[in-house]
């Protein structure tokens, strides 16, 4: 196990010290826990990025297709001024 120096401000020690002081530890313990209850959570998170990243991209329209015009797509009775 390692040794972590963490600098956190007045307010959140005060609030993590009640939090491990209620349930019987210590505040590195409860620091811990709290970080090792996060990890599985982020490791899902990488693993559905990585697999997302390494799809290969879909194509809504043919690459060599030209896109319409403005006019084009603005040209229709509904969207006409009376």
């Amino acid at each position: 196990m390692k040794n972590v120096t963490v600098t956190l401000d007045d307010q959140t020690v005060e609030w993590a010290r009640a939090q491990a002081t209620a349930q019987g530890i210590s505040l590195s313990r409860y620091i811990g826990e709290v970080l090792r209850k996060q990890l599985p959570e982020a490791q899902a998170y990488e693993r559905a990025m990585k697999a997302f990243l390494s799809r290969k991209p879909y194509l809504l329209r043919d690459p060599d297709e030209e896109l319409p015009t403005r006019e084009e797509i603005y040209d229709r009775p509904v969207l006409r001024r009376r």
